[in-house]
């Protein structure tokens, strides 16, 4: 039982999409076939496609909140230490909960409607419902997604979360996250690097060219181009 729970919870948004694509692909491929090789057209392919794909792009959401992998611009996020990053991220997330909480009633509400109109879709038959539930379910789902990643992301403004993240462990939620801000921390500080490795190049450059000027150094001329062209370089 606790494995099957891991299992859902890691893996529960992609199993689904790639159900869903499966057979998006499967049921396009089969009304292809169907209309230029048969010569008879499907009713309900295109019908059951785009159900599917609804489904699909509310499950995305999901899966981009518990994945950290949503479009976000993090320049002056990326500027603060790892605490910093995480305290900035548990009041995003906290704002992001609490739009998805205020969302949820009105996804009920609409589903509610639904059912009691009896509405079915006109190639299939289908209750609409089956389909209209999909905001209701996947704001469910994604407010219980962002709640792992706010307590994830607490942990480590409380400093508590030291130890390498473990399969299994409420950190494995934001690993991917932590991970990212590791490898852009790195490409900042060599960033930095290269920058003040620059500036005293230029100086340099600077210095000999004058002194070139003066007639102070013999070899000013070939001392910087040597520093302009090193410093360019790099």
């Amino acid at each position: 039982m606790k494995k099957a729970i891991h299992w859902l919870d890691e893996y529960l948004e992609e199993f689904l999409m790639v159900v869903f694509l499966i057979a998006m692909t499967l049921i396009m491929g089969i009304q292809v076939f169907s209309r230029y090789i048969l010569g008879v057209s499907l009713s309900w392919s295109e019908e059951i496609t785009r159900y599917l794909f609804i489904w699909s792009a509310f499950l995305s959401v999901s899966l981009c909140t518990k994945k950290c992998i949503s479009i976000k611009i993090d320049q002056f996020i990326q500027l603060f230490p790892r605490r910093g990053k995480s305290l900035f991220k548990v009041l995003n997330l906290t704002v992001e909960f609490v739009f998805f909480v205020y969302l949820i009633p009105y996804a009920f509400l609409y589903l509610k409607a639904t059912i009691e109109s009896g509405q079915v879709s006109p190639a299939c038959g289908l209750p609409m419902y089956y389909v209209q539930s999909a905001p209701f379910v996947c704001f469910i789902i994604t407010a219980f997604r962002i709640a792992q990643r706010w307590f994830g992301e607490w942990r480590i403004v409380l400093n508590r979360e030291k130890k390498p993240l473990e399969e299994g462990d409420i950190a494995s939620v934001i690993e991917e996250a932590v991970v990212e801000d590791t490898f852009r921390e790195k490409e900042l500080a060599e960033i930095g690097k290269r920058g003040r490795r620059r500036e005293i190049d230029v100086s340099s450059c600077c210095f000999y060219f004058i002194c070139d000027l003066s007639g102070h150094c013999d070899s000013g001329v070939y001392l910087s181009w040597y520093c302009c062209s090193f410093a360019w370089s790099i």
